[in-house]
């Protein structure tokens, strides 16, 4: 099973390696696939004045370190063209924001490295139109072929993380999993399906007793990883902290979805 997980944001090396000692288990256990996430940088805050994190050289250099004293493989955000070839020479996943999933630009400067890229659907995009931003990493990498054996072949996942559903509040169609899965494999990020953005409050809130139960249907459905963000104290994170799960809370939820993963034969 793919995991991705780790904290929202980079808010200091200290606690980037608090958390990153956490998580040791997962990269020692051979069922896991494990990949360290956290952001440089924090593009798309609701608010100007909200923490956006140290940036794209001093968040590599940090990167690094947790990569070099871990071993741990890295995911980050990237959110403009010029910042791919410079994360690539760190990080092992490129994330594609919600955002910026149609970003053509980024797509294909993605798919010029080496790296598997993660698009994460947009929450405005159907299940189905996703298959055009596959095909923009595939077409860059030399394959004409849209199907999840091609996508698999060229590292290019795509990252279901709800649809926007009224104001302030994301649903989750499970229905997407099985659509999307047809043409590339499927992370369900169960944090960030939790959101309520557009609070007026100039923050996004959110519900994390919900990812549990998110998760769990998610692996009964079928999918090929999962992504959780996660954090010793979400309370006093700087950037997601309402939809982030306690670092003790991931160990009992990733036991069960490996057993319900399992049951159904993935």
């Amino acid at each position: 099973m793919i995991l991705l997980a780790g904290p929202c944001v980079i808010e200091s090396e200290e606690s980037i390696f608090k958390i990153a000692k956490s998580l040791e288990r997962y990269h020692n256990d051979p069922r896991f696939d494990f990949y360290f996430k956290s952001s440089f940088d924090k593009a798309n805050r609701t608010s100007l004045d909200s923490y956006r994190g140290p940036g794209l050289e001093e968040g590599l250099r940090i990167l690094q370190k947790v990569k070099d004293d871990f071993g741990y493989k890295i995911v980050t955000d990237v959110h403009e063209s010029y910042q791919v070839p410079i994360a690539a020479e760190v990080i092992d996943m490129i994330q594609i924001p919600a955002f910026l999933c149609r970003q053509t630009d980024l797509l294909v400067a993605a798919g010029k490295t080496d790296k598997i890229v993660n698009i994460k659907k947009g929450q405005f995009m159907t299940p189905g139109d996703m298959q055009f931003s596959v095909m923009k990493v595939l077409k860059t990498r030399g394959c004409e072929e849209l199907s999840y054996e091609a996508a698999q072949k060229n590292g290019v996942f795509l990252c279901e993380r709800g649809s926007s559903f009224g104001y302030g509040n994301l649903v989750v169609d499970m229905r997407s999993l099985v659509i999307m899965r047809q043409f590339a494999p499927v992370i369900f990020d169960a944090t960030h399906s939790v959101q309520m953005p557009g609070t007026g409050t100039g923050k996004t809130g959110g519900d994390s007793s919900m990812v549990p139960h998110l998760a769990r249907a998610a692996a009964a459905v079928g999918v090929d990883g999962f992504f959780f963000e996660t954090h010793f104290d979400p309370t006093c994170a700087l950037s997601d902290g309402p939809n982030m799960l306690k670092l003790e809370q991931l160990e009992a939820l990733s036991e069960t979805l490996l057993k319900i993963d399992s049951v159904k034969g993935n």
